[in-house]
């Protein structure tokens, strides 16, 4: 009898996981079987070789591919001394990128090489997938590289870290370990109930063996020992767009709504 509920027990806790945790987590990105080749990267500041060129747009296409969004790095050298931001926008209103359809999903990195300042924008899909605090990650990630001119490097791992982030939506690993812990708590709760209905009820306590009519307190003193005070410095927010950056998002003349993060390199 017992070795039953304990078989129902564990039952019964795989059902809570499996009710609570969404089915779709493993599949939820489709993948592209070929990756189409169109063009990625925009290198007006002349930053790489022709065969730099070549493996990131290949790499930006396929990782891209699978997320259905384009993946695009944009680099210029800014003549006209224009916002980063407004460069980024501009660029999306009219080159139209979008991995299914003109003006769809993308994500851009803008390299101003004249301010030395980068620019990160998400649309549609990218904006879903790369909010503000996300976009400042990967900047933060890559700034380093761009600092000391290993701009491969910076845009293969703005590309890999772009895939890593848009496999989920923003929230959703900590919903799933909330969900597991929630229904790991249901389960043992479950147990406990039941191995404790089953193992008989415990009759003896405290007051079995206490005499109620000579216990009580004796004698009860308060001593002074001390008194302690603590300073501390309040640090003040001088964030002034440096190196360190920050977010905001925005709204194309176009008319299409982006996430975004800016930052100097």
């Amino acid at each position: 009898m017992k070795k039953m509920k304990a078989i129902l027990s564990i039952l019964l806790l795989f059902s809570f996981i499996f009710v609570l945790v969404p089915h779709d987590l493993a599949g939820a990105a489709e993948s592209s079987s070929t990756a189409a080749d169109k063009q990625l990267i925009y290198d007006e500041a002349g930053l790489l070789t022709q065969a730099q060129v070549d493996s990131l747009n290949a790499m930006a296409n396929e990782y891209g591919a699978e997320r259905n969004t384009d993946i695009i790095i944009y680099t210029t050298l800014n003549e006209e001394g224009i916002d980063a931001g407004i460069l980024t926008e501009d660029f999306y209103d009219e080159h139209a990128p979008g991995y299914d359809q003109p003006h769809g999903n993308a994500v851009i990195l803008t390299l101003d090489m004249n301010n030395r300042k980068t620019y990160l924008a998400g649309f549609y899909k990218g904006l879903d997938y790369l909010n503000d605090s996300r976009l400042d990650q990967i900047r933060n990630k890559i700034r380093s590289d761009l600092s000391y001119g290993n701009y491969e490097l910076a845009f293969e791992n703005y590309i890999l870290t772009v895939h890593e982030f848009m496999e989920h939506r923003p929230g959703v690993l900590f919903n799933i370990w909330f969900q597991l812990a929630v229904s790991l708590g249901i389960g043992a709760l479950v147990v406990g109930m039941m191995a404790y209905r089953s193992g008989g009820r415990i009759t003896v306590n405290r007051q079995t063996y206490e005499d109620a009519s000579t216990s009580g307190i004796l004698d009860r003193q308060d001593r002074y020992l001390r008194t302690t005070v603590t300073k501390r410095k309040i640090e003040r927010n001088n964030n002034n767009g440096g190196p360190g950056g920050g977010g905001g998002g925005g709204i194309s003349k176009g008319g299409h709504s982006h996430s975004g993060s800016r930052g100097s390199f």
